[in-house]
């Protein structure tokens, strides 16, 4: 299994696959929540983790803001679950951010996916809200 950062229609489209897949058919979020702005900015980052015959597993999405990164759309395929594909996806994000000397990660975790984010050394920092109708809280990470 590889994770590539993505830069070509092909492997957008791959992200925007299990993005569509997991978000908007699993979790019925609608689609006009799921598609911004930032999909289309040169500046985000995607990331997909590959396995051995190309078929494209997890995504997650990388912005660089003034005071902090932000990592974003964090999902991996029902085959791909606790298989690594998500950690993979993380540790991808965060050399980017290394990369770009950002510090300090922040996050809005499903508030079932949060254990998921504390066994890779993120720490929650707010109260419950609802995003697209789903229980988040957020999540941050000081990178060493």
């Amino acid at each position: 299994m590889v994770v590539k950062k993505v830069t070509d229609k092909n492997g957008k489209q791959d992200a925007f696959d299990i993005r569509n897949e997991v978000f908007v058919l699993e979790q019925k979020v609608a689609p006009e929540l799921e598609w911004d702005e930032f999909d289309a900015l040169d500046s985000t980052v995607m990331f997909v983790d590959y396995d051995e015959d190309g078929t494209a597993l997890a995504t997650g999405r990388f912005r660089a803001l003034p005071a902090y990164g932000k990592v974003e759309r964090i999902c991996a395929r029902k085959i791909a679950r606790k298989k690594g594909s998500g950690r993979r996806i993380i540790e991808a994000i965060e050399q980017e951010a290394r990369d770009q000397n950002v510090t300090l990660l922040k996050l809005g975790a499903q508030t079932t996916a949060i254990p998921f984010y504390e066994k890779l050394g993120y720490e929650v920092c707010s109260d419950i809200f609802l995003d697209a109708g789903i229980e988040h809280k957020d999540m941050e990470k000081q990178l060493n």
